[in-house]
């Protein structure tokens, strides 16, 4: 029971438990291998790992090469994530998440989160919109993808449909990284200029950095990598709910996050 108080304790509360990402137990496998992976909520590659439960997901999806199909598990299954690869080479798994809510109770809580997200400063449009400075409610979603090299790995990152999404010009497990990794961010079918990426960087002693990288004119930025290193991108937008959503929630703000993740060799 106090196992479970404390993983809706952690869900509730992204101000403490910002990214919500898929972490492969093995970003590279052999030929014909498993696809493994545990969907995990949390901070600084830490957190709480989340079972196979398809109430909470719109979409749980792989693709390699030409091929693409449903992640199929059982509800409670660890890791959500454990299928046949569906071809060798590079196989991409995304995932979007259910809306959830969370209430600020102050404007300050709200805006040190602007700031983490670059999201800019939102409090001449809040008081216009005429919203109150405490217990306002903002509705997210989530839409994380892992990148996983099977057998020789090659291929290449697609746009997989996903509201916001973050495609990989680079693939890590064939290509040079001397350079860096190269990402492209898109909103619908746009590409976001001018966007922070925050990049956690975690090293073999598990150590994690932090940093942060900007998009160009056209949606890309280019992540310098370490040998035997993971990595996990995040960047957010921030819109106003409209139609149904702003009807069910009555939230005051609208949060799409895109995540992902893949390893350096």
């Amino acid at each position: 029971m106090r196992k479970i108080a404390l993983l809706m304790c952690f869900l509730g509360s992204p101000a403490t438990a910002h990214e919500f990402w898929l972490e492969p137990t093995a970003y590279q496998v052999p030929a014909e291998g498993m696809l493994t992976a545990n969907i995990v909520n949390g901070q600084d590659f830490e957190g709480v790992i989340l079972p196979y439960v398809p109430q909470r997901f719109a979409h749980f999806m792989a693709f390699a090469g030409g091929k693409s199909g449903k992640v199929e598990g059982r509800t409670g299954d660890t890791p959500a994530l454990n299928m046949a690869a569906f071809d060798n080479g590079l196989n991409v798994v995304a995932y979007q998440a259910r809306n959830s809510t969370v209430t600020y109770e102050t404007w300050e809580k709200f805006e040190s989160f602007l700031k983490h997200k670059d999201l800019g400063d939102q409090l001449a449009n809040h008081q216009t919109r005429g919203l109150p400075l405490e217990n306002f409610k903002e509705v997210y979603s989530r839409y994380s993808k892992t990148l996983i090299g099977v057998g020789d790995g090659a291929g290449a990152d697609r746009r997989v449909g996903l509201e916001t999404e973050i495609v990989a010009l680079t693939n890590p497990y064939t290509d040079n990284l001397s350079s860096g990794m190269r990402v492209q961010v898109f909103y619908r079918t746009d590409p976001r200029a001018n966007t922070q990426v925050e990049v956690f960087e975690k090293a073999p002693n598990d150590s994690v950095r932090i940093f942060f990288v900007r998009t160009d004119a056209n949606g890309i930025a280019t992540v310098p990598v370490k040998s035997g290193h993971e990595y996990m991108l995040d960047a957010v937008v921030l819109r106003e709910p409209t139609g149904q959503l702003a009807d069910d929630t009555r939230a005051a703000y609208e949060t799409l996050w895109a995540n992902m993740t893949f390893a350096a060799p």
